[in-house]
């Protein structure tokens, strides 16, 4: 074995520096012969706990449930060609997501960048396959600048909008010798995702303050971006002072506490919200794109008068229209806000108070009712669920219907779902975020066809021996298409799918696992399982617990978007 001390000034070692000061403490990712030097970085340097996936997806998935889950950045690191380019559909998720995040790759050695040589692990263009996936996606030139790129990678994923960044570090340059004049320039510690203060660059015209105060039907919806700015306490503080009905999107839920009474939640295309919105005379949208599934593709009305506050200038009057648009942190501009409200009277009207908690009981008893005998199952897991366990949804059904809506979250960074529709990346996700958090109970829930695709992260949770807890949802296949290719064209194809015996599978790789058949049995189980904090599986029997009590019903819309003229 070779025990030779390595020197400390190559890149390898510039970019371990710089992870160090930016608070990193955990790194996911493939070791290859593209990235053993930065890995034996990694483990010099002592601080950093390699976590070792399965797969460069999981491994993206992995880190960017751990930023959601913390706000944190998240870093991986994968390999070259091949291994970059596995990367590159769970970079995508964390793009939809905005998640701060830095990739860091391997590429060919430096002379053959480009060269279509066939170099071992080339790609034909890596760098412009990883602009595609990230936000944004950098190659090294020269050893020198690594500190330079390092910084600016990890400022880039921590700037709004965020997003991921990746590096490619060519082969040869991994091991080069920096000199000693040009190796690392000051650098100070950035531990957590910092904005600019940007709100401080405006102040809030009287105008803006009288709109608001004068609204007697206001509605907030909040997105992502109040939690990614930490603002819900100043939300909270909003919504005691304006008494206005709130909406969270998906990304907003724990926004607030959705066990508000005025908090609708993440219901907004149902007939009873719409009609809300019709006559709504004020909308303030805080951190949200108003994306698509959940604005019946951009046809939900919404009030003429719009306030909205994005720390994206681009994602105003994107897909919406405003009156009047704020561009900024949402922690800053709420807490001026607050301030002005403060010095004015506001007289919430009590008739459109109570109509918004009559409308909010109202989503959920019909939904609750549509998808009997499920409700059960989401009211077992609330119940049992500690009120900061973090619930991870892969893209299934039973989530899709129900896990989304009906399973209220109470706090911030406890709710993750895959924003941008690709299944499987439920496992993953969830790994990264218990591990940031060992201590915390998290909970995934899961269809039996995305499952498949990362089933062998499995082993990534076992080797960490993580107590971890996966809800199953066994029907056999693609439930969500079985759906939408009998609606489309009245046949199924390649839908229905075989698998393996999942009690088994886990039990091989270290966790429990119980196949139940009723709710009752779920509640009981999934009680079992978070008392025990133990690596855990309950495989729910979707044929023996039966079908919903309405049948699942997507808009015809939606269906003539894949088929149309269906």
């Amino acid at each position: 074995m070779n025990t030779t001390k390595q020197k400390t000034n190559t890149p390898s070692d510039v970019i371990v520096h710089e992870l160090v000061q930016a608070g990193v403490e955990v790194v996911y990712g493939i070791v290859s012969i593209h990235n053993m030097p930065i890995y034996d970085a990694i483990v010099r340097e002592g601080s950093i706990r390699l976590i070792a996936a399965r797969g460069e997806s999981g491994a993206v998935n992995m880190a960017d449930g751990y930023a959601r889950a913390t706000g944190k950045l998240g870093v991986v690191l994968t390999s070259t060609g091949a291994g970059a380019g596995n990367a590159a559909g769970a970079l995508t998720e964390s793009w939809n997501q905005g998640t701060p995040l830095l990739h860091i790759t391997g590429e060919v050695a430096s002379d053959y960048v480009g060269t279509g040589k066939r170099y071992i692990h080339e790609c034909k263009d890596q760098l412009a396959m990883m602009e595609g996936a990230s936000k944004k996606a950098h190659l090294l030139q020269q050893p020198e600048q690594t500190t330079t790129l390092i910084k600016q990678a990890i400022k880039e994923a921590a700037t709004p909008p965020l997003g991921p960044i990746t590096v490619s570090i060519p082969t040869d340059l991994q091991t080069s010798i920096i000199p000693d004049n040009t190796i690392l320039e000051a650098s100070s510690p950035t531990k957590t995702i910092a904005f600019e203060d940007e709100a401080d660059t405006f102040d809030l015209p009287n105008t803006l303050i009288q709109k608001i105060t004068q609204a007697k039907r206001p509605v907030i919806w909040a997105g992502g971006g109040v939690i990614a700015s930490g603002a819900s306490d100043e939300l909270s503080q909003l919504v005691e002072r304006l008494q206005p009905a709130v909406i969270t999107s998906e990304s907003g839920k724990g926004a607030i506490p959705e066990n508000h009474p005025l908090c609708i939640g993440n219901f907004t295309t149902e007939a009873e919200v719409e009609a809300l919105f019709r006559q709504s005379d004020l909308l303030i949208s805080i951190g949200t794109h108003f994306r698509g599934e959940e604005t019946n593709d951009w046809t939900l009305p919404l009030p003429d008068e719009h306030i909205g506050i994005n720390a994206e200038p681009d994602a105003l009057n994107l897909n919406y229209t405003v009156s009047y648009g704020l561009a900024g942190d949402a922690k800053d501009i709420l807490q001026q806000l607050n301030r002005k409200l403060e010095e004015q009277p506001i007289a919430p009207d009590q008739a459109y108070v109570e109509e918004v908690k009559t409308v909010r009981s109202n989503v959920r008893a019909a939904l609750q009712d549509a998808v009997a005998p499920y409700d059960q199952f989401a009211d077992g897991m609330r119940r049992l669920m500690p009120d900061d366990a973090i619930l991870v949804r892969d893209v299934t059904m039973p989530a899709y219907i129900w896990g989304n809506k009906l399973i209220e979250t109470y706090k911030p960074r406890t709710s993750i779902f895959a924003s941008g529709g690709g299944i499987g990346q439920g496992l993953p996700t969830a790994i990264g975020a218990q591990i940031a958090d060992e201590d915390r109970t998290v909970v995934l829930i899961a269809g039996d066809g995305g499952f498949m695709v990362n089933a062998g992260e499995l082993a990534t949770a076992a080797q960490e021996n993580l107590p971890l807890i996966i809800v199953l949802f066994d029907d056999g296949g693609y439930g969500i298409l079985r759906y939408l290719q009998t609606a489309a064209y009245g046949r199924t194809k390649a839908v229905d799918l075989n698998y393996p015996d999942y009690a088994k599978l886990c039990e091989s790789m270290g966790f429990t696992a119980e196949r139940v058949e009723s709710a009752d049995t779920f509640v009981q189980a999934f009680d079992n399982a978070i008392k025990q904090r133990k690596p855990a599986m309950i495989i729910v029997d979707m044929e023996a617990v039966g079908p919903t009590n309405q049948p699942y019903k997507e808009s015809e819309a939606y269906i003539n978007s894949f088929c149309p003229g269906n």
